[in-house]
């Protein structure tokens, strides 16, 4: 399910996604870890989901989450089905001592992020005279 919710999510923006037997093999591997929550919605067939990642910083006691996936089939959008995989999310890293939730966001998605806005996110670059920029260099063959 996960596996089928991530495939829909990039190809609805059109971006590469690894075949689904390798998103599910991942997925069960991410589910056994202590320092990765995913939240699913409870519908049939799963509509949406949020995934969260943990990691160890010495800025908080606790450690700080990055929401790496956030998806809402575009049927159950307006609903407060993203709303409420994302209160569900805040309340496992607040019950695992998280200190702080990081996302990136594109800077042309305005509805994702008014979405975050509203429920608490702060645009870091936002009146900035830098922009802080994601880099990443994948390592897969």
């Amino acid at each position: 399910m996960l596996a089928r919710l991530l495939a829909e999510f990039n190809a609805e923006f059109g971006t590469w996604a690894p075949p689904p037997p390798d998103l599910r093999r991942r997925f069960a591997a991410l589910l056994a870890r202590e320092d990765a929550v995913v939240t699913v919605s409870t519908d049939q067939p799963a509509a949406g989901f949020a995934l969260v990642t943990l990691r160890p910083s010495p800025y908080y006691d606790g450690p700080v989450a990055a929401l790496d996936e956030l998806y809402v089939a575009p049927s159950r959008r307006g609903q407060g089905l993203g709303s409420a995989l994302l209160a569900l999310a805040v309340d496992a890293v607040l019950d695992l001592g998280g200190g702080e939730i990081q996302i990136n966001v594109d800077e042309n998605d305005r509805d994702a992020r008014r979405f975050y806005e509203r429920h608490g996110f702060t645009n870091l670059e936002s009146g900035s005279t830098e922009r802080m920029l994601c880099y990443l260099r994948e390592l897969r063959p």
